[in-house]
């Protein structure tokens, strides 16, 4: 009987110890130590020390070489942060291989259930994704609690001091090595988790304590002193092309494959009388968060903090939109991608909001986002563009994209009759059954985001150059990168700007700020910011820029 109470604190020899010993610490550290090199969800271990698990073996090392054993509730703890710390890499590791950006507890939080949405997920499987998001901290638990307690037990069984004092100079020595070398001894210890949850508490603290956003809300523009004279009255287009990125430009196997849909549009814009003159911008979002993007241009405040944004919504500041209104434009929010009440858009003070329900789109329905394009654009021109601007005054409209927004897809096919899509038929049944039936891949994006981008030069291309008024402008600006699984691992935040217009003396005027003729900008990073850009579109629409260096005579 004494044997066999004795059995469960001592180890079969040094096997049975290190077994005991031994495993439960290397699984703690190769969930501790997930990287994750996108494009999946999937992550992989990487040969490397957990630094918050040397900590903490040591000071469980320490304790048991001072009172001979731990306690449940110092083991339980453990367990519990432990399982924390697991949970906080995989979302880190995995949100920057996806995204191309750091978690944002936040925002990300926030929008979670909408990005699941998008991805066409059926309601059983979000709930049982649900389910999986509660089980699996639980899980976590349970498995670190069996391996702190079976590494106590090891540390505790009698004839373990010559393994304690050993483990206990190896982590000093570990420390040791990781002070002496600084970053070159990366490939010692994993990045630490306790930075991320530091981080994320400071973005939390900056969202959600009084007064913390408050000083980080830049000036804005002087809207006050600027004038609209050198539009002449014409109508301006602003269109945010959703993901449209630099990589489309900077990736040579992405450059080629859309290099023939680029032709195709410059050919439609010179057939139609337009030319264009383009230039790269710093967007600031990456992989998602167009708002940012949408906020910073309107408002030429910098919105790469993303605490920023809602405390400009909460303020009178001046807006391009205003600024338009004040002079004479209608302004129209064009929103087909807005499918829920959104308050908080009164800030910029638009004449028309057209959301998913009302901007009259009358078709079927393509996957999560509902209404193509093409269809928007149709249903745009016949409600605001189509009668001559003599008639109706200028129009100042924001039209933010769809087709191009991840998961890229399903897409709809280009339709000819540019008049059917404002009506019930806008596309057959065939139509929209070999759009859904196209598969929809988070693991190989590429080519489908390719095709989202040639059909949006498809039909953008042909309004253009057959149905647009004569005199608009038209901007186009991409809000941000598209995910890190597209752009590439470390691709920068920069995003192509197109001004395509008739008026060529407009046109010189952009070019002696240092955009370029064509739909190529100039290669490099991006010499801006994009809340740069709205003081310099409030210059050159005042029409002070007349004569600028650079102008033909």
């Amino acid at each position: 009987m004494t044997a066999m109470r004795r059995s469960p604190t001592r180890p079969a020899g040094p096997v049975g110890w290190l077994a005991r010993f031994g495993f439960p610490l290397l699984l703690l550290n190769v969930l501790l130590t997930l990287e994750n090199h996108g494009p999946g969800l999937w992550p992989r271990p990487a040969l490397r020390l957990s630094f918050e698990l040397v900590v903490a073996l040591l000071a469980l090392v320490a304790w048991v070489a001072w009172r001979g054993r731990s306690g449940a509730g110092a083991l339980r703890l453990l367990a519990a942060a432990s399982s924390f710390w697991i949970v906080a890499r995989y979302l880190d590791v995995t949100v920057s291989a996806v995204f191309g950006r750091q978690l944002n507890l936040y925002w990300d939080g926030r929008h979670a259930l909408e990005v699941l949405r998008m991805g066409e997920f059926s309601a059983w499987q979000i709930g049982l994704g649900a389910l999986g998001v509660l089980a699996v901290p639980l899980l976590l638990y349970a498995l670190a609690l069996y391996c702190w307690r079976s590494i106590a037990q090891a540390l505790a069984s009698p004839g373990s001091r010559p393994a304690i004092g050993l483990a206990g100079l190896v982590l000093c020595a570990c420390f040791a090595a990781q002070g002496v070398g600084g970053r070159n001894t990366r490939w010692f210890f994993s990045m630490p988790v306790a930075p991320i949850l530091a981080h994320q508490a400071g973005v939390l603290a900056g969202q959600l304590l009084p007064g913390q956003a408050s000083a980080r809300l830049l000036a804005s523009p002087d809207f006050e002193h600027s004038g609209l004279g050198g539009l002449h009255g014409a109508d301006v287009l602003l269109l945010f092309a959703e993901s449209h990125g630099v990589a489309t430009l900077d990736d040579p196997r992405q450059a080629a494959a859309l290099a023939p849909q680029r032709a195709a549009f410059a050919q439609a814009l010179a057939a139609g009388g337009l030319q264009v003159v383009s230039a790269r911008v710093r967007s600031p979002t990456y992989g998602g968060a167009s708002w940012l993007a949408h906020a910073e241009l309107l408002s030429g405040v910098d919105m790469q903090d993303p605490g920023a944004y809602e405390l400009l919504l909460a303020t009178q500041r001046p807006t391009l939109v205003r600024h338009f209104q004040a002079h004479g434009w209608r302004t129209v929010n064009w929103m087909p991608g807005l499918q829920r009440p959104w308050p908080e858009g009164r800030f910029y003070g638009f004449d028309r909001y057209g959301d998913a329900e009302r901007i009259g789109y009358r078709g079927p329905a393509f996957g999560y986002w509902r209404i193509p394009d093409q269809a928007s654009m149709a249903l745009l021109h016949a409600q605001e563009l189509a009668a001559p601007v003599e008639h109706r005054g200028p129009r100042f409209i924001v039209f933010p994209t769809l087709a191009s927004h991840a998961p890229f897809g399903p897409l709809a096919p280009y339709v000819t009759d540019w008049d059917k899509l404002t009506g019930h038929e806008a596309y057959t049944p065939a139509d929209v059954a070999q759009s859904l039936a196209a598969p929809i891949s988070w693991q190989a994006p590429v080519p489908a985001y390719l095709a989202s981008l040639a059909y949006t030069f498809q039909w953008l291309g042909d309004y253009l150059e057959h149905r647009a008024p004569r005199r608009l402008l038209t901007i186009v600006i991409g809000d941000h990168q598209p995910l890190a699984s597209v752009s590439g691992t470390g691709a920068s935040w920069d995003v192509p700007v197109h001004i395509i217009s008739a008026d060529a003396g407009l046109l010189r005027s952009f070019e002696a700020h240092g955009f370029r003729p064509g739909l190529l900008p100039a290669p490099g990073p991006a010499p801006i910011r994009m809340h740069a850009l709205t003081p310099m579109l409030l210059s050159i629409f005042d029409g002070s820029q007349t004569g600028a260096p650079g102008a033909a005579e």
